[in-house]
């Protein structure tokens, strides 16, 4: 009794090693960076998640106006509620990656191959339209082009396209600030109520006896 008993625990342990085995070699990988993972992710489009809209204007720090999509034409001479300044901002990836449309004229800002900032149609999903939004220790947002990398929108001091060969991070002509339109900012003024949950009175069954 007590050999079968010996043979039966020693087979026990020796299926518990070989299902433990796989774990274990993943467990033991040295040096597994995920920021390789999320980066990867963000470069590829996300075609399963729901789009996030959201509508903003850019106010552009050189030039003291607001981004403009006219069309194919791009500016950054909008005054504050300008029908042409209010973008609608589309996450397009699982990252930081979005696509800028003018609600006014349903173009998208894009960039092209020598690094020009033009309008292309809502219908055109083309590459030079996919911007990494990039938050900079001054608390600005600046736009580079997914597509040409180091490449950023930039705008002169009289709201003219900067080509993106000529543009810099840390440079104040590529520095923006979302801004809501005039009406589109919440109301933070508003108290928080709290919802109070009334007790249910519990309710004896009743019947015949």
């Amino acid at each position: 009794m007590w050999p079968l008993l010996s043979t039966l625990t020693v087979l026990c342990i020796q299926m518990l090693l070989v299902m433990c085995n796989p774990l274990q070699q993943v467990l033991g990988v040295d040096g597994v960076n995920f920021s390789v993972h999320v980066e990867n992710q963000t470069q590829v489009r996300d075609t399963m998640s729901r789009r996030h809209h959201r509508v903003y204007q850019l106010y552009s720090r050189t030039s003291g106006k607001h981004v403009q999509v006219l069309g194919r034409k791009i500016s950054a001479r909008g005054e504050d509620g300008d029908k042409y300044a209010q973008l609608v901002v589309e996450a397009d990836t699982f990252g930081s990656q979005v696509r800028i449309r003018g609600k006014e004229t349903n173009f998208y800002l894009c960039m092209n191959r020598r690094g020009k900032l033009v309008g292309k149609k809502a219908n055109n999903r083309s590459a030079d339209c996919v911007f990494v939004e990039k938050v900079l220790e001054n608390h600005y947002t600046a736009l580079m082009s997914a597509r040409y990398t180091g490449w950023y929108v930039g705008f002169t001091k009289r709201g003219r396209p900067r080509r993106g060969p000529h543009t810099l991070p840390n440079q104040q002509d590529v520095h923006f600030m979302k801004r809501f339109p005039p009406g589109g900012q919440p109301d933070l003024t508003t108290p928080f109520r709290f919802t109070t949950v009334s007790k249910r009175k519990k309710v004896r069954a009743t019947g015949p006896r």
